[in-house]
């Protein structure tokens, strides 16, 4: 891959050290138990010091007591230090308040890193439209220039809660995190120029769905052209779509949104920004398209530019399932171009982004009706997709992933009824990773649940 460069123009804004209270923990510091983590992914640094829990009996040091429920993952690569975040208020007051307390939550875990830490994107699951704005007022007032690449989704927390945050923040040697325009934040590390973008809606005057899809996918292509880059950087999307099984005139929505996907591609292709196939194989972007309340769509996307020689972006296919570019038309006239997943090996790690799942099989949902079964079939089909075996599958022998190399994961569930069943299963089955999970339909009607998620190995 080649990294684009822009010249000839200001350097965009940075974070340093003291900004938005990030700093650097001392030997004299400690980690509230409160917000130890839940888990950490690949090998610690050579020389990293491991302080010690304040537990409810240390006094002066310990912050106040958190009001959300959290947990997050550190993971350590190279000499990059990431955190995925998944915060849940407990409190039942106004949105502002909730929406405080994560913030003050995230806040304290990442002031607790032995090394600066930025936070670079993150995803708002509201309970309601109207609670976007006040939050959106918050996040400007306390981080100022250095606004996280944002989501705003009306996806109801499941738990009842008027928002839930998912959040990824990021530092280490030699480490810049840019926020050159609004929605787009850029991490340069290690010959790496990652671009994240989030926010993109259509414009008021794009009314159906194919035009709100096409219009949002044009402005993901104009922000990424902003940071030098094009979809052909791109490994993965997410698609927030209000009504995706509703019918639009004859059509369904989702249906029109892959054939604005499908017509947005071949276009960018025919301009000489995108290659839909490589080395033989048809690469698309991962992706998750998911419902959402309303009649409105949002996206975000994740880029990569580099020069190195030993960075490879991976698609890979479920050997149990139909790729989704193989669909029959009976699904969708134009059939969803995007990639079962997206491995991103960088030396001997991988990151390996799962697109949105389901209980599918083949090309036909199973087990209709029954959202146990579906969560186990949905769960079988991450396991798979991720393993040793199907990375061998598509020429990468000793790499892959297990279920406890996941970082976190996004649960969405069509009917809140099924909450408890379905993340009794998850829990079973991921064991301690965290999750944040979401009340939102599914792109088929008779699918009952959709995971997606992000995991961290390393080659053996």
């Amino acid at each position: 891959m080649n990294a684009s460069r822009e010249t000839g123009k200001s350097a965009p804004p940075r974070s340093t050290q003291a900004e938005n209270g990030n700093h650097a923990r001392t030997e004299d510091d400690a980690i509230c138990y409160r917000t130890e983590p839940a888990k950490t992914l690949l090998p610690h640094r050579p020389g990293r010091s491991t302080l010690p829990l304040l537990r409810s009996d240390d006094t002066g040091r310990c912050p106040p007591c958190l009001l959300c429920d959290q947990s997050h993952t550190v993971i350590d690569l190279e000499k990059t230090r990431r955190l995925a975040l998944m915060v849940t208020p407990q409190g039942d007051g106004p949105v502002i308040d909730q929406a405080w307390e994560a913030v003050s939550t995230i806040r304290a875990i990442l002031r607790q890193q032995p090394i600066p830490v930025q936070a670079t994107s993150q995803t708002v699951f509201l309970r309601s439209a109207a609670d976007e704005q006040p939050c959106r007022n918050l996040f400007e007032a306390y981080f100022g220039d250095h606004v996280p690449a944002t989501n705003f989704v009306v996806q109801p927390p499941c738990g009842g809660q008027a928002l839930a945050i998912e959040a990824w923040a990021l530092g280490g040697e030699n480490t810049d995190v840019e926020f050159p325009r609004p929605h787009v934040v850029r991490v340069v590390y290690d010959g790496l120029h990652w671009t994240h973008i989030s926010g993109v809606t259509p414009s008021p005057s794009s009314a159906s769905a194919y035009a709100q899809a096409h219009d949002v996918f044009q402005g993901l292509a104009s922000h990424l052209k902003s940071a030098g880059a094009t979809f052909n950087d791109v490994a993965r999307t997410w698609l927030y779509q209000g009504g995706i099984v509703e019918t639009e005139e004859t059509t369904e929505r989702y249906r029109e949104l892959n054939r604005a996907r499908t017509d947005f591609f071949a276009e960018e292709e025919a301009a000489g920004r995108m290659r839909v196939r490589r080395d033989g194989a048809m690469f698309y972007p991962a992706s998750t398209g998911i419902g959402m309340a309303g009649r409105g769509l949002a996206a975000s996307c994740l880029a990569l530019q580099t020069d190195r020689d030993d960075v490879q972006l991976l698609p890979l296919e479920n050997p149990n399932q139909t790729s989704s570019f193989e669909y029959a038309p009976r699904f969708s006239l134009k059939s969803p171009k995007f990639a079962r997943a997206m491995a991103v090996i960088i030396g001997d790690y991988v990151t390996t982004w799962v697109s949105g799942t389901a209980s599918i099989v083949d090309s036909e949902t199973v087990h209709l009706g029954d959202v146990e079964k579906q969560t186990e079939q949905t769960i079988d089909n991450i396991e798979a997709l991720i393993s040793s075996d199907n990375f061998r599958r598509h020429g990468v022998p000793n790499a892959g992933a297990r279920l406890i190399d996941l970082a976190k994961v996004r649960v969405y569930i069509k009917h809140r009824a099924d909450y408890e069943k379905c993340r009794a299963i998850c829990e079973r089955r991921f064991g301690g990773v965290p999750a944040i999970y979401a009340e939102a339909d599914v792109c088929r009607s008779n699918l009952l649940v959709e995971i997606e998620g992000v995991a961290f190995s390393q080659r053996q």
